[in-house]
């Protein structure tokens, strides 16, 4: 999915310390126009940009599309970040320049690098009535974020126990392991509770982790969070309980160790410095012309032909650099 704001916000990125669990509340973002799809957007934040590497979360729906018009993303560049889409209700159509065209469903996680340079686009078919879901981003590591653009698909079998079921789409948890691969060491799972539920789960102490909470009421640890709530752990702890009240819970489970770079996240690209964000966007302009999307640094989507979407202007002061 686009970043599709006019304006996106310059974004100096960091780990933020912190000695408890944190509760991040959303910020609602139209995706285009006055009838376009909105997102409730909790990741990054001005106080906390990135949870392990995970730097960018969006949380949707459940929406009408006859109301929002669904998704119609049309080709768009990124660079230097993996894409990570997870829908709950729904079907998205993806197409990208690396030759990869496949659907997104429900409980089937598709994973794509930009790495170098990638452009896709993301159109939900006439048969989707209703679309709900997560979009989410991963920065990659410096010494990975030049590799080859590339995809990967992954339909994770539901593990279940007492009150519980879950999908590990990334990393391990329950004593499954995702298959996927990363550049740097991840947890995604999601996780559906029943009214009652207490679990606790065994994570690595040195992972963040990021629960995004979908629907129903949460404790984690023994901090609430509600519908669209992303809550912060800290490392430190090689267990995690969640416990769920008197309605069913789903939720996000993500995480990895503190990323220990820091990035400059500006619309679609995730850099390390404002001279990268230049060429990169510098680079996706040069090859939009008045005929649409012609062949470049970020290729062609395989199949689509609609016109790409422009970079916005760069805002008047430099994008700063954090070490």
């Amino acid at each position: 999915m686009s970043n599709l704001e006019d304006k996106p916000d310059e974004l100096d990125c960091e780990a933020t310390p912190a000695s408890g669990v944190e509760i991040m509340t959303p910020r609602d973002v139209p995706l285009g126009g006055p009838r376009a799809m909105r997102v409730r957007r909790t990741l990054p934040q001005r106080h906390r940009s990135l949870i392990g590497a995970w730097c960018f979360v969006d949380h949707y729906g459940p929406d009408l599309v006859a109301d929002s018009g669904g998704m119609v993303v049309p080709p768009h560049p990124h660079t230097g970040l993996q894409t990570v889409s997870w829908l709950f209700t729904g079907e998205v159509e993806h197409r990208d320049s690396a030759g990869h065209h496949a659907m997104v469903r429900p409980g089937e996680v598709n994973l794509m690098t930009a790495g170098r340079g990638i452009s896709h686009s993301e159109v939900s078919p006439p048969e989707t009535t209703t679309l709900h879901g997560a979009q989410l981003w991963v920065a990659l590591p410096d010494d990975a974020r030049f590799t080859d653009p590339g995809f990967a698909h992954h339909a994770p079998e539901p593990v279940t126990g007492a009150g519980y079921e879950a999908r590990v789409f990334l990393g391990s948890l329950l004593g499954d392991t995702s298959p996927v691969t990363t550049y740097t060491p991840l947890l995604g799972a999601e996780l559906l509770l029943d009214p009652g539920t207490t679990l606790t789960l065994e994570v690595d102490p040195t992972y963040e982790l990021g629960v995004l909470v979908d629907s129903g009421v949460l404790s984690v640890g023994s901090t609430d969070a509600k519908s669209s709530d992303l809550a912060f752990v800290p490392p430190g702890s090689s267990t995690l309980t969640l416990t769920s009240y008197d309605e069913p819970v789903r939720l996000l489970l993500l995480g990895g160790p503190p990323f220990g770079e820091s990035i400059v996240m500006w619309w679609n690209i995730v850099a390390r410095t404002h001279e990268e964000v230049v060429d990169w966007r510098e680079r996706w302009q040069q090859q939009i012309t008045d005929a649409g999307l012609v062949d470049g640094w970020f290729g062609i989507p395989v199949g689509d032909e609609r016109p790409p979407i422009p970079a916005p202007p760069l805002p008047n002061a430099r994008l700063r650099e954090r070490r």
